[in-house]
């Protein structure tokens, strides 16, 4: 099964009433990312001002950026599988364009994240920008 877009995201996000619900909502996207491969999980993939072990492997077709992702922490996965969906697949240009803030506003949810973790996510999103940048050179 492949990641929802952000559209459905949002949609299905909407739906819930209630915190508790969309936190089980983003595990569950989580669960549905592809296992990475323990032989990826290196210090040059790890992302850097995350809480938890997060680890992004970039592979670039010419055209589209691919995303192999690994998170230690459930939640952590989930919150990557709401950065894949707005990412994975994408053209460095529309990597760099996807306006992320108000898709993260959309779905209040650096509201009802830690600190740590807020920080952690904006840490992602920088890592995949920036290698969406270093694609386009």
């Amino acid at each position: 099964m492949g990641l929802p877009s952000t559209d459905e995201i949002l949609e299905d996000v909407a739906f819930f009433d209630n915190w508790e619900d969309r936190y089980r909502y983003i595990i569950d996207l989580g669960k549905a990312l592809p296992p990475m491969d323990d032989a990826l999980k290196t210090p040059e993939r790890l992302v850097k001002g995350c809480q938890s072990n997060v680890w992004i492997e970039p592979e670039f077709d010419g055209a589209r950026l691919i995303f192999t992702v690994g998170s230690d922490a459930v939640i952590v996965q989930g919150l990557l599988a709401v950065v894949m969906a707005a990412y994975q697949g994408q053209t460095p240009a529309a990597i760099i364009n996807f306006d992320i803030d108000s898709y993260f506003k959309a779905l209040d949810l650096e509201r009802h994240l830690s600190p740590t973790r807020g920080n952690g996510l904006r840490a992602m999103v920088g890592r995949v920008k920036a290698i969406a940048q270093a694609a386009q050179q």
